[in-house]
């Protein structure tokens, strides 16, 4: 491995990042519009965001073990070429009507096929590089997300209002075949195993040696996810469920207000992963628990804004300063604590473990979009009784784990470098 940060390695996997993000955002914003378009329904939209999501929690371990026993190159390549053919099939279906069932069918196969590419990309950065320049490659991935996130919400409400759904598809099929191209040019050692051994063999040992690390030699990385996992469940709830039905449904503004909120939120997001690889020599972990803190107290003021007599863009207004502030903290947090696991594990177990990461990260979400689907719905006229109990409830979790993120890091050990004169 190279200490250099952008290698060929490198660099076409951004490159390729930046292709697929963009064509898989631009898309999933289109459908998003379109789906509250038709139903006007926050619980059908949770629910087909929360079906799509099952394959992804279900198959991500699988991903993990296939990441660390093939090439990671050739697993990118095959799964971002599946993706443009499955778009593009979908485009074609979408003339035959049914349009929802054939938009939840593309949903779930482009979650079974995220959940082995999602492990192996985060299994690929430490492989390429190594030291300090692990952490400031997970902070640019990050960045190159908040970018997309950044770039996808203009893109998706200009095209998507412009010339309807189906182009939409279409240029993400472009994105996505463009992304397998360059990924072609990456070069990686393969992941063979050293002893040949049947499927069943090889995933059940697998499983057990990376639960054992996370259960016995790691506990604290269990615990951070598990942490992680509860807080996503109050936050992607309101977040991915709750901002957008708020935006287009009870404020009644455009799909524009929308798209310039998400854009909005990209450039929080790419501070927060900025501010990580900046800081990354003076940080410690305790620091993350202040974006727990900020999780809850941002959703505060946005129950109170229901509750004043003031107009939709001032609510809106209100929204999207403190969803801005949100999407810093989880930024924040999650390139730090993504470099702090990567820096904990073996290499040779890097593609599991990752793959628990994203698991674990993502298994409670499908419960809160359900949840605050029918909770919004329900409170449709009232969401104050959504949002402020949501971030009291947030901010005492951030509160009781304080003593946990100071213990973690003792045991990491993340502090050394300021400790040392």
């Amino acid at each position: 491995m190279k200490s250099k940060l952008f290698t060929r390695n490198f660099t076409c996997l951004i490159l390729g990042q930046v292709c697929s993000l963009i064509g898989n955002y631009t898309l999933k914003f289109a459908l998003s519009m379109y789906i509250l378009e038709q139903t006007g329904s926050a619980s059908v939209f949770a629910g087909l965001l929360a079906l799509s999501m099952i394959p992804t929690i279900l198959l991500s371990p699988f991903g993990g073990i296939l990441a660390d026993r093939a090439n990671r190159r050739n697993i990118m390549v095959v799964l971002d070429a599946l993706s443009g053919l499955s778009v593009l099939l979908a485009g074609f279906a979408m003339s035959l009507g049914q349009e929802i069932a054939i938009i939840g069918v593309l949903l779930i196969i482009l979650s079974v096929l995220g959940a082995f590419e999602s492990p192996t990309v985060q299994a690929c950065v430490p492989q390429m590089l190594s030291g300090e320049s692990v952490i400031k490659g997970n902070a640019v991935v990050n960045q190159v997300v908040s970018i997309a996130s950044l770039l996808t919400p203009f893109l998706g409400s200009v095209f998507y209002t412009a010339f309807g759904i189906r182009p939409v598809f279409y240029g993400a099929v472009v994105c996505f075949f463009l992304t397998a191209f360059l990924e072609c040019f990456i070069r990686l050692e393969d992941r063979k195993p050293k002893v040949s051994m049947g499927i069943g063999r090889i995933i059940r040992e697998d499983v057990s040696v990376s639960m054992r690390f996370l259960r016995r030699d790691q506990p604290g990385i269990l615990k951070l996810l598990l942490l992680a996992a509860l807080v996503s469940l109050f936050v992607a709830g309101n977040a991915v469920v709750g901002f957008p039905y708020l935006v287009r449904t009870v404020l009644g503004l455009s799909a524009s207000h929308y798209g310039a909120a998400e854009s909005a939120m990209g450039i929080a997001s790419i501070l927060g992963s900025l501010c990580v690889a900046l800081l990354a020599k003076r940080l410690c972990f305790r620091h993350v628990s202040a974006a727990f803190l900020a999780f809850g107290i941002c959703l505060i003021p946005c129950g109170v804004a229901f509750l004043l007599p003031i107009g939709a863009f001032a609510r809106y207004l209100i929204l999207l300063a403190m969803f801005c502030v949100c999407q810093f903290g989880c930024s924040f947090f999650s390139t730090y604590a993504i470099s702090i696991i990567q820096e904990r594990t073996p290499e040779h177990l890097m593609g599991k473990v990752m793959s628990y990461v994203f698991t674990l990260s993502l298994c409670a979400q499908p419960i809160g979009q359900v949840v605050y689907g029918a909770l919004f719905d329900r409170f449709s006229d009232s969401v104050y009784w959504v949002l402020i109990p949501s971030g009291l409830i947030i901010c005492m979790i951030g509160l009781c784990s304080k003593g946990f993120f100071v213990e973690f890091e003792k045991q990491t050990g993340t502090c050394q470098r300021e400790e040392k004169p």
